[in-house]
């Protein structure tokens, strides 16, 4: 019997590889895929504002630039570089951090900073992404019909309200409908470039990389706007890491490599050809590549491309949120794993419901594309160089690779990172405050429940009892009765007795004849068979004490995992649960403001029975105050 491939162990069977390429075409690279509807127009825009630069220079030089920057940033960095830091099928900032604190040994406090920023940006970001994205479709039919106009903002707001109800479907479902439109998308982007192309090759000179540095070298004051427009060539390449679950590696960049580059490729330089031959179509050259019969069509299949461009972003919001709670960065969520076969589809509702009001409150404040504009990059840029970071810790401790090899290759990510995310900065006070406040919020917000966290379970443990104490104290007891059946008691401190247990026997007087005290612990790797790794320990008769580790991409089905290998009736168990009550108190440790907010979010958190998986009709809470 041959052992299955890492590919079907991680739920992307080799005969899935077709369907799962395609549906990466529709939600990892859909964002990045929309870029030449408006990238080469703001960088024209931004280059020939500097009197000093020749027309003909201006553009093949900002065509170079694109290009350059979807080889550089996207290709190498992205879908060669990072989806080699597969974290057992998993991407993003926080599977990036995962694989260097584990290489370091130990959690350090510079790379949790480094990822809590990287995450809190991420989502700054993913609220922008879907806001400027539809803008931008919608008001592209006012090209057609400027009576639409009063419209837009209604109509926006109805397709965000579809885009976001259509999310509990699952990400499958979603990729199935969207993946055959973008190839579609691609088909025409690529046919119109490859047309235009062909009709004036001298653009072709701008696959060297001269001709952009060259503008770059010759731009003036001009440098700084045009590399924030180049940057729009390339939102939406962190996705093509985040998205890795939900799709695999190997999908991903077969749809880069095959369909999603080549076509981008030819579309910008197809405009770039069709504005050296005329000057004013430098105005709109995307939508201008196409003849007049077919610009109606081409608006109709512009507005369906930018609404699937959000779907990158939204599922990796899904993800990234999903990481951060099973390492602890933010509390309990309800979450529902929408796949039988990928295991990392998920759909998180409160996360959902979030994004859409923010993205809503987004469109109602700025009310245009253009004005949104000025908020798009900062969070995007920022991200980039916070996973440049953690992927040096990964290239010199998990893949060995020596210092002479991962420095430079580092260090020249990090200028031209550290370059694009200086020329977004000059947006600050365009809007490029929204992102970096909403990150800034998040990074408090993380760090509150970190350190909020690990005091409530100092705390607890101060005042608590061993279970070694515990155990020899019952059996000189004569006055406990022991009952039938199973209980089952869970507690985050393996060495101390559970607050539950420690209120059953002294209120209750009883002990169950079959008694486990339960630990969950949250693996750094995504996914792991809870059953092979359970550990069972004796401590007494009718005593043990088990401990179950889930990969933190994996549901926690405690139940599941203990009826398999301790074959216990779950009908007749009860589980326990200690409900913990957080007060406000003047004892040191934390800011008396941190202590209010890890007090909301205790609020907030998800019912542990339904995190958990527990039968509701089994389970019996028992309160427990704590003083922060």
């Amino acid at each position: 019997m041959h052992a299955p491939s890492p590919a079907a162990q991680r739920g992307h069977a080799p005969s899935t590889h077709s369907a799962l390429t395609l549906g990466a075409l529709g939600v990892v690279v859909g964002d990045i895929g929309t870029s030449p509807i408006y990238a080469l127009r703001e960088g024209l825009a931004a280059a020939r504002g500097e009197k000093g630069i020749p027309a003909d220079e201006a553009v093949i030089g900002t065509v170079s630039l694109l290009v350059w920057l979807l080889i550089g940033i996207a290709t190498l960095k992205y879908v060669v570089l990072m989806l080699r830091a597969d974290n057992n099928g998993e991407g993003g900032t926080l599977s990036l951090l995962a694989l260097a604190t584990r290489a370091v040994g130990r959690r350090t406090q510079v790379l949790m900073a480094i990822g809590i920023l990287g995450t809190a940006l991420f989502f700054g970001d993913a609220m922008i992404t879907p806001a400027i994205s539809v803008l931008s479709a919608v008001e592209g039919v006012t090209l057609l019909a400027p009576g639409f106009e009063p419209w837009v903002i209604p109509a926006v707001i109805a397709i965000l309200c579809v885009l976001f109800w259509a999310q509990r479907g699952g990400t499958g479902g979603i990729s199935r409908l969207f993946g055959p439109v973008m190839l579609v998308w691609f088909m025409v982007l690529g046919g119109l470039g490859a047309l235009s192309v062909a009709r004036h090759p001298e653009i072709l000179a701008a696959l060297s990389p001269a001709p952009g540095l060259m503008l770059l070298w010759h731009g003036g004051g001009a440098v700084v706007p045009i590399l924030g427009a180049a940057f729009l060539a390339v939102t939406g390449a962190e996705a093509l890491y985040a998205d890795m679950g939900h799709f695999g590696r190997r999908p991903i960049r077969l749809a880069w490599t095959t369909i999603a580059l080549p076509c981008l490729l030819l579309s910008y330089a197809g405009q770039g050809a069709l504005v050296l031959t005329d000057p004013e179509a430098a105005r709109d050259p995307f939508f201008l590549l196409a003849p007049s019969w077919a610009l109606p069509g081409l608006i109709g299949l512009a507005t369906i491309a930018t609404v699937i461009a959000s779907q990158a972003v939204i599922t990796g919001a899904f993800s990234v949120a999903y990481q951060a709670m099973q390492l602890g960065l933010l509390p309990r969520m309800a979450v529902r794993h929408t796949s039988e076969t990928q295991r990392g589809q998920i759909y998180l509702p409160r996360i959902n419901v979030m994004l859409l009001v923010c993205v809503i409150i987004l469109v109602l404040s700025f009310g245009s594309s253009s004005q949104l504009a000025g908020a798009y990059g900062i969070a995007v840029t920022g991200e980039m160089l916070i996973t440049t970071l953690l992927a040096y810790v990964v290239m010199r401790r998990v893949w060995t690779w020596s210092r002479a090899v991962a420095a430079p290759l580092t260090a020249l990510i990090l200028v031209i990172e550290a370059a694009l995310f200086g020329a977004n900065m000059t947006k600050l006070l365009d809007g490029g405050y929204v992102p970096l406040t909403v990150a800034a919020v998040l990074c408090a917000v993380m760090a509150a429940w970190r350190r909020g966290s690990i005091l409530v379970q100092d705390r607890s443990r101060a005042r608590g009892v061993t279970m070694e104490a515990l155990v020899k104290s019952l059996s000189h007891s004569t006055r406990l009765r022991h009952v039938p059946g199973s209980a089952v008691f869970l507690t985050a401190e393996p060495v101390m007795a559970p607050p539950a247990l420690l209120h059953n026997i002294k209120h209750n007087g009883v002990l169950h004849e079959r008694t486990y005290v339960v630990t969950v612990a949250i693996a750094d790797q995504p996914h792991l068979d809870a059953e092979a790794t359970l550990v069972v320990e004796p401590l007494s008769d009718g005593v043990t004490r088990v401990r179950v580790t889930f990969g933190y991409m994996d549901p926690p089905n405690i139940a599941r995992a203990l009826r398999r290998r301790l074959r216990f009736d779950i009908h007749a168990t009860s589980f326990f649960l200690n409900r913990r009550s957080v007060l406000l108190s003047d004892r040191p440790g934390m800011a008396r403001w941190r202590k209010k907010v890890f007090i909301g979010l205790t609020r907030t958190a998800s019912a542990a029975h339904d995190h958990y998986h527990l039968p509701s009709d089994r389970v019996i809470e028992l309160g427990q105050q704590i003083s922060l």
